[in-house]
């Protein structure tokens, strides 16, 4: 699988049901009650819609005036720029397959910082490694692929603490390796060849993902904390 941009591109993920409610765990694990939180670059909702679903309020960013409409018309809270929330004011951000579309990402997580609370929380799920970058990447508007360490790094400067970091997908670093060899030039996806990959190869590939998620993935997850008031810094991934 592949991360995608773009209305038509966002319909075919749909169709992931194991990756989307992956990624909805994610965001799930670091929920807590009376949070105020912030699907960052949204989509047509996907995500926020799943964590909504459970009882959770989200705003979401999204500046693509099609796909915000298509989150205005759920009914979920969203505008178009982060800059226009107060600062200091979101207990959690998330970002998933997002900061790669961002050219200037270091700009963006410095942004995220200033609205973040002292103590709130950041997730992001970035695709990994330069060496995979295809002509699917490409299609969909990517700027880079991420390492662990790359990552950690320009969060670090943007003022965070990592708390957790790790690749993630296994197997989905071969396919993407075996993709950039003999795949097309134009960087479409057979929806079939999707389907298939997630429903019978990425459940094991996670299970894989426990012996090797410090080592290489196709993702790299990674969670942080703005530190609170007068509080030290540290580094813990």
């Amino acid at each position: 699988m592949s991360e995608y941009t773009g209305t038509e591109n966002l319909e075919v993920m749909t169709d992931a049901v194991n990756y989307n409610n992956f990624l909805v765990s994610l965001i799930r694990c670091e929920l807590c009650s009376g949070d105020k939180v912030v699907d960052f670059g949204a989509g047509i909702g996907t995500f926020a819609q799943a964590v909504t679903g459970g009882g959770y309020n989200i705003h979401c960013i999204e500046p693509d005036f099609r796909q915000l409409a298509r989150i205005l018309e759920s009914g979920l809270s969203a505008s178009p720029d982060l800059g226009s929330l107060d600062n200091g004011s979101i207990d959690l951000l998330y970002s998933l397959n997002v900061l790669e579309h961002i050219d200037d990402d270091v700009a963006a997580l410095h942004l995220c910082h200033e609205k973040i609370k002292p103590g709130g929380r950041l997730v992001i799920y970035v695709p990994a490694f330069q060496i995979l970058y295809s002509s699917m990447d490409k299609n969909v508007g990517h700027f880079r692929r991420y390492t662990r360490t790359a990552l950690s790094e320009k969060v670090c400067a943007a003022g965070f603490d990592v708390v957790r970091s790790e690749y993630v997908d296994s197997a989905g670093f071969l396919a993407s390796l075996l993709f950039k060899a003999f795949g097309n030039d134009n960087g479409s996806i057979n929806r079939s060849a999707l389907i298939a990959y997630d429903r019978y190869v990425f459940p094991l590939s996670r299970l894989a993902d426990r012996i090797l998620s410090r080592a290489f993935g196709k993702n790299v997850f990674l969670t942080a904390r703005r530190p609170s008031l007068g509080s030290a810094k540290q580094n813990t991934a």
